[in-house]
């Protein structure tokens, strides 16, 4: 009897699956339309409705409807930059060891 309560309120996650920019842009445009609810568009599409309000704010951002993110461009540029900042922190962490050791190297 227990194995039947513990399995009923257990949802087992759901894979972690990937998109086309081309069926996202397609799913936006079926929520823009407006002949579909999102949640009706998330349950066609076995989405999850997150999924698809993300990728219609994102849409909106992209397209300067909205003002409260970051755009697709300025997304991908962070991250470039974050990327960067820390290879540049690593590299200068190296110099400050190798200049400890050559320090020690010359007493």
């Amino acid at each position: 009897m227990s194995i039947i309560m513990e399995s009923m309120g257990k949802k087992r996650p759901r894979p972690r699956r990937s998109f086309t920019p081309e069926f996202k842009a397609e799913i936006v445009e079926l929520c823009q339309r407006g002949d579909r609810t999102l949640r009706q568009v998330s349950q066609d599409f076995d989405l999850t409705e997150t999924a698809v309000r993300d990728w219609v704010k994102q849409a909106d951002l992209d397209a300067g409807a909205r003002t409260d993110g970051l755009t697709s461009s300025e997304r991908d540029e962070l991250a470039q930059l974050r990327r960067e900042n820390r290879r540049l922190r690593e590299d200068v962490d190296i110099l400050k060891r190798a200049t400890a050791f050559f320090a020690k190297e010359t007493r």
